[in-house]
């Protein structure tokens, strides 16, 4: 893992580490932070060192080699862009086999390259490394057609949805007298914060006792914040910065993700596995975790009001896929495309 703080792909390692990869023993290589001390608290094992963008790829590179012939794994399985270059480079001539989980490929090349030519470049070093990986896994059905269409890897990934384990849903059938909104994300662009802004504003005068939590950090809270005070929102729209998705859903009705691009967001599936109401668009794998009476396009604020809504009664709530994989379900088809390996 070439990042040291809390997300949705530290929460997939925690995930992993906490329920085991039936077979294998899990050792996470990350930076120092929040998810280092977080796995080392519940047990797991850790080596951490200069990893990632912070240290630059040639460091990286030489810490990840360091770690490989100290452990000598079976197994080297990268998370995230930088470490699968990185995993890539410093496997070559050790025998160890190559794993990579695709977390975050977007439909639209613009929201994570500025230029088409970075974007090209980008998608070259990814097809190089594709060529060289053993195991290959998309985090949904979503993710792997990006996959084929823009890295065109030697083999056909493995759908591998990230695992959430279900709860009981809240029995009552009635309304919340005042809606408790969350967005619960990190803030940034394409989170479309300014579309979820515009969308509550509809929805705030269609019911003034309705509040939004924004919960999360990033480049754009500055911005969300300047708009919720132009749009006159600020005494019932709070930026509370990074919260636990357990406690921020705790006080909720209806989460909201109005996301220009998502893979297979643990946000949507922990609201649906509370019991929530729940608002999102219909990108990527969002209609593979959503009934389309969730879905709605971030641009129609009407329609978005109206969806959060529908979403306060705890009948029109969506629930979990049939067949939707467990934690212990995921890390054992993990399991299985390690084992194939053998």
């Amino acid at each position: 893992m070439p990042v040291g703080e809390l997300g949705g792909v530290a929460r997939h390692v925690l995930d992993v580490a906490a329920v085991g990869i039936p077979g294998w023993r899990l050792i996470v290589l990350c930076p120092e932070g929040e998810l280092a001390r977080r796995l080392r608290a519940a047990g797991a094992a850790v080596v951490t060192g200069p990893f990632g963008p912070a240290a630059g790829l040639a460091q990286s590179v030489r810490t990840l080699r360091r770690h490989l012939a100290t452990i000598q794994p079976d197994v080297l399985h990268s998370h995230l862009a930088y470490a699968d270059v990185a995993a890539a480079a410093a496997r070559v001539l050790t025998g160890t086999s190559l794993a990579t989980t695709e977390h975050g490929i977007a439909g639209d090349e613009k929201l994570y390259h500025r230029t088409r030519r970075r974007a090209r470049a980008a998608a070259l070093v990814h097809s190089w490394r594709l060529r060289t990986t053993d195991v290959t896994i998309a985090v949904s059905r979503a993710t792997r057609q990006a996959m084929l269409e823009k890295w065109r890897p030697r083999m056909e990934p493995l759908v591998i949805p990230n695992g959430v384990d279900a709860r009981r849903r809240p029995e009552s059938q009635k309304a919340p007298s005042s809606p408790q909104v969350l967005s619960l994300s990190r803030l940034s662009p394409e989170k479309q914060l300014p579309e979820l802004l515009h969308a509550f504003a509809e929805l705030h005068r269609y019911d003034p006792s309705a509040r939004l939590t924004v919960a999360g950090e990033g480049p754009e809270r500055e911005a969300a914040e300047a708009m919720t005070k132009a749009l006159g929102l600020e005494r019932v729209v709070s930026f509370p910065g990074f919260l636990e998705a357990s406690q921020a859903m705790s006080a909720a009705d209806v989460v909201v993700q109005l996301s220009a691009w998502e893979n297979c967001s643990y946000t949507l599936l922990d609201a649906v596995a509370a019991g929530l109401g729940v608002v999102a668009t219909p990108v990527g794998g969002n209609p593979e975790i959503l009934p389309e009476a969730c879905l709605v396009r971030a641009s129609d604020s009407r329609a978005v009001a109206a969806a959060i809504v529908s979403q306060t009664r705890t009948d029109a709530r969506p629930v979990l896929p049939d067949g939707w994989p467990t934690r212990q379900d995921m890390t054992t088809r993990i399991a299985a495309a390690y084992g194939a390996l053998r």
